[in-house]
């Protein structure tokens, strides 16, 4: 039953409530014109109640023309004889319209003039006869529906305004959380693009060195399977610590330190564990670097390296600098595999080892040089100053 009578509302009463409203109100004002005054009906008092029921049905639409067209028939009517109380309820109900529905804030100026008018033209009829307590009541029954319209447009666009804030907040809410998301799955991608990526470098080489000397050299096979071993239980472990933080969100984050220059060592290691040729270049005195520099300046050695094992001749250039504030990577290997990402900088590498450059506020350069070598050079900054810096540096177009 309740469902009907809602459904029922919703397609009738909610779509027809207005003009059923205005339907109501427009006889109610009749019948105040036929009913309250100190004349009978006759016909002059069913006409001025059919104006009045007309005025109050277009009062939506037209407030101001309709209240300025009450305003001479009224005043008409004053001329002509005394007028019903119910007329000044009719003015009231007008000047209400005029402040809720005009789009111009001068509502008390209207009613002014409406009131003024009436006041005039029974002065001018009535003389002295015409001031008296029903005059007040007049004077109330005007200004108070222009103050009672303004009091329900105040607060119709207070609770529009309160709505709209309340849907931008929540669309910003929506697009923050959106943001978010998108934020750490680029991280997570991130993440395991350069960690998975490198391991599954140092595998494939492995293999195929383990296809090798399987064939030559049986007893050497041990220790290649024992760097496939660790390369794969490495990634699983990336892997799994990934998937876990992913699967259960509340579940206590990790205390291993994220990996920084410190494990540069292990890096290099790896690397010619597997027969690549690093000449590894140190100036400066090592510093503890910002967690989000030394995670990068990481994250781009080992990329930079990986990308020059796959694509290079099986040897590159690996300089590290610290600066009074910057720490620089300088990364430099032959090209031998024609036509490959590493060559034309297209790769998710590449794309990777600029956001986390990005990220930690430094500069970026990465592609072909001169000789058929390819070359990335990365600046990162330690402190503010550095930071400035190189933003001025990157918004002059300066190379790094």
């Amino acid at each position: 039953m309740y469902a009907a009578i809602t459904r029922w509302r919703a397609r009738y009463l909610d779509r027809y409530r207005a003009p059923l409203a205005d339907v109501l109100l427009a006889l109610t004002g009749a019948l105040f014109v036929l009913y309250q005054g100190p004349t009978g009906v006759d016909g002059g008092t069913i006409t001025l109640a059919v104006l009045c029921a007309a005025l109050i049905l277009l009062r939506r639409r037209r407030p101001v023309p309709v209240l300025l067209a009450a305003t001479v028939v009224f005043v008409i009517v004053v001329v002509l004889g005394r007028p019903p109380d119910g007329m000044f309820i009719v003015a009231g109900i007008l000047t209400y319209a005029t402040a809720l529905y005009s789009a111009r804030r001068r509502h008390w100026f209207y009613a002014f003039v409406t009131w003024s008018a009436l006041m005039l033209a029974g002065s001018v009829v009535y003389r002295t006869g015409w001031w008296n307590a029903d005059q007040l009541t007049a004077f109330t029954i005007i200004f108070g529906g222009a103050a009672w319209g303004d009091s329900v447009r105040m607060r119709r666009a207070y609770l529009a305004e309160v709505t709209d804030r309340a849907r931008r907040a929540e669309q910003t809410r929506e697009e923050e959380a959106r943001r978010r998301v998108m934020d750490e799955r680029l991280r997570i991608a991130r993440e395991l693009h350069d960690v998975v990526a490198h391991h599954i470098a140092v595998i494939s080489v492995h293999a195929g060195a383990a296809d090798h000397v399987m064939r030559d050299e049986p007893h050497r096979v041990w220790p290649v399977l024992g760097h496939i071993r660790v390369a794969a239980g490495t990634v699983m472990k990336e892997i799994k610590s990934v998937v876990s933080v992913l699967r259960d969100p509340d579940e206590a984050a990790s205390t291993e330190p994220a990996p920084g220059m410190e494990r540069l060592g292990e890096l290099l290691a790896e690397l010619r564990a597997i027969g690549f040729r690093v000449r590894h270049e140190q100036h400066g005195e090592p510093r503890t670097l910002p967690a989000v520099v030394d995670l990068a300046a990481y994250r781009i050695a080992q990329e930079a390296l990986t990308n020059a094992h796959r694509y290079g001749d099986g040897s590159a250039t690996f300089r590290l600098e610290y600066t009074a504030d910057t720490v620089r990577i300088d990364i430099v290997n032959r090209v031998t595999v024609p036509g490959g990402r590493h060559r034309d900088g297209s790769g998710f590498g590449l794309i990777g080892m600029r956001e986390r450059a990005s990220a930690a506020h430094g500069t970026i350069v990465a592609g072909p040089v001169a000789g058929g070598l390819f070359r990335v050079h990365a600046e990162l900054p330690v402190d503010d100053r550095a930071i400035n810096r190189l933003n001025a540096r990157e918004a002059g177009n300066h190379p790094a």
